[in-house]
């Protein structure tokens, strides 16, 4: 419990001045929060490297975090799980999301859990709080994208699955 709640700790510290993209500006540590609800209290994945993964998952790409900042705090398996979940910003946005796709069925399985919550959030918010000025036919992109990395990270947790699933139905409202 003690390295979760210093997680987060960390988190709100090194998102403080972020926020989301939907219309309200939503502060931005409201999504790794998210994700660790999904985690814990949806998919019952209780275990503290996950859940403090999670609450870290975009530290590195999202903000000026050095991984040895990550694993002095947090622990080498913490940091691993990180870094698997980390896009490398200095590619083009395109490459980013092919690399996602590609690399998701090699990642750990405690990355894919990660990686899992973050797309069921994701695809929750886009469908519910959009970012502001996506179009219907991005956040169609979005979805399409989200899907063919989840489809690479099945086998992993079918409760979790079946949340993405029923997340990507909202497609069809969009």
């Amino acid at each position: 419990m003690q390295t979760l709640i210093a997680a987060f700790a960390f988190a709100a510290h090194k998102h403080r001045d972020q926020r989301r993209k939907d219309a309200s500006a939503s502060p931005y540590i409201n999504h790794p929060i998210a994700l660790a609800q999904v985690l814990a209290n949806e998919g019952g994945v209780l275990e503290e490297p996950v859940l403090a993964a999670a609450a870290l998952h975009d530290t590195i790409e999202d903000t000026q975090t050095s991984p040895a900042e990550i694993e002095a705090a947090f622990g080498k398996a913490i940091c691993d799980i990180v870094l698997e979940v980390t896009d490398d910003k200095r590619l083009p946005k395109h490459e980013r999301k092919r690399l996602q796709i590609e690399h998701a069925a090699a990642i750990s399985r405690e990355a894919k859990l990660v990686k899992l919550a973050d797309k069921i959030c994701n695809l929750r918010d886009v469908a519910s709080h959009p970012p502001a000025g996506w179009s219907r036919e991005r956040r169609l992109e979005y979805f399409d994208w989200a899907k063919a990395v989840v489809d690479r990270l099945r086998g992993v947790h079918p409760g979790l699955e079946a949340l993405f699933d029923r997340a990507w139905e909202a497609r069809a409202h969009l």
